[in-house]
């Protein structure tokens, strides 16, 4: 499929001192325009880099949420920059972000964005234009790791339909701070730390019913767009805030909230947490038709109940938005069978979306030649693999 398919689209991606590639201009889908890109080459040739470099160019930390001086090149003077030339449903813009080359390297240095060339007031103008959707392969680790690092994920996938998600959860985060301050140092005035927890109480119920809401929508599209073979997800969210707001009014939750919170400030003085609140809650995936837990199934099965996540997720943000996200899969196929990577290619092909995948195996992505660009990722470079007939020169 074309790049008109996609009512979003990267044309050109341009780095400079970016990781391990000191220069590079490219265009994905080659001289046909085709919108599904496969990366394919050794071990640290550069792939997952291809993927953070546009991951940055939504406006956010990207897919490995690295610290800023990481991303310069080594051997180069400690800035990056990378570009991107878009086409959307309003014609073509540009993105660009980076970091200019730091006198000192004892500082982290200040990320700048450009929209059309023009700094934008707020990181909104270029969320409102850019949407993007990731899969790595340290996602894959979510049911064995802590509640945070799911809490993490959840919220990206309520940001990415809900657009005050992101300011709620700094509020919120902002005022646990501030109680926690106050409770360390003692004899704080208590209508000072009512004040606090009334702030608390708002945001996390915001909070709550965001992530209600999209877990709710993302469970009734994953019933529609899990592709043939793979297992069919649930989301459900482990949340006594949740669980509350499911049955009673959003402002009966914040005065059950307040109260626990001024019941708590003796415990929470002693362990320095907050005890209750939004920041608690974790999520999980189900096999629907069985009934298992993601954190009970096998290593494949998990990834492909992920994969239908990101795949129902997309979905949802088409409807909202108008156009669907550029996704970004890095390595899909791995822990994959031969009977769901060709599930797999055959819901990309269909899907009305641009799509870069990456992965060392060349064979996984030849099903895909003549509807995708093919390129091999060596040398700090990328060159187009002529069994791909859509990304020939």
């Amino acid at each position: 499929m074309a790049q008109s398919d996609a009512g979003l689209y990267l044309k050109r991606l341009s780095l400079s001192d970016f990781r391990n590639y000191a220069r590079l201009s490219w265009h994905p889908g080659g001289a046909a325009g085709t919108r599904i890109a496969a990366i394919f080459g050794p071990n640290g040739g550069g792939k997952t880099n291809i993927l953070e470099a546009i991951s940055l160019l939504g406006g956010g930390s990207g897919l490995r949420l690295a610290r800023r001086v990481d991303l310069a090149r080594r051997e180069g003077a400690g800035g990056f920059a990378v570009a991107g030339r878009f086409v959307g449903s309003e014609g073509a813009f540009s993105v660009a972000t980076g970091v200019p080359a730091p006198e000192t390297l004892t500082a982290e240095p200040r990320r700048v964005f450009r929209l059309d060339g023009v700094a934008p007031r707020n990181g909104g103008e270029i969320a409102a234009r850019v949407a993007l959707l990731w899969l790595t392969p340290p996602m894959e680790r979510l049911f064995q790791e802590g509640t945070s690092g799911r809490r993490r994920f959840l919220d990206r996938l309520v940001a990415g339909l809900e657009a005050g998600h992101g300011r709620e959860l700094v509020a919120h985060e902002r005022a646990l701070a501030n109680r926690a301050r106050l409770l360390r140092a003692g004899g704080a005035d208590p209508a000072w730390l009512a004040a606090i927890e009334d702030a608390i109480a708002r945001h996390a119920a915001a909070i709550t019913a965001a992530r209600l809401g999209v877990v709710r929508r993302l469970n009734l599209a994953l019933a529609a767009v899990t592709p043939a073979g793979f297992p069919p997800a649930r989301v459900e969210l482990l949340c006594p805030l949740a669980g509350r707001l499911a049955g009673e009014p959003a402002l009966a939750l914040e005065e059950w909230l307040r109260a626990r919170l001024r019941e708590g400030r003796g415990e929470d003085r002693v362990t320095g947490h907050t005890g209750v609140g939004a920041h608690r809650a974790d999520f999980t995936l189900f096999d629907a038709a069985r009934g298992m837990p993601a954190a009970q199934a096998s290593t494949g099965e998990q990834k492909a109940l992920l994969i239908g996540v990101i795949l129902g997720h997309a979905a949802l943000i088409a409807r909202a938005r108008g156009f669907a996200p550029i996704l970004l899969l890095d390595e899909p196929m791995v822990h994959l069978d031969g009977a769901r990577r060709a599930a797999l290619i055959a819901a990309l092909a269909a899907l009305p979306a641009q799509i870069f995948l990456t992965g060392t195996d060349r064979e996984a992505f030849l099903p895909l030649s003549g509807i995708a660009a093919g390129w091999r990722c060596a040398d700090a470079g990328l060159v187009a693999d002529p069994a791909f007939a859509a990304g020939a020169p």
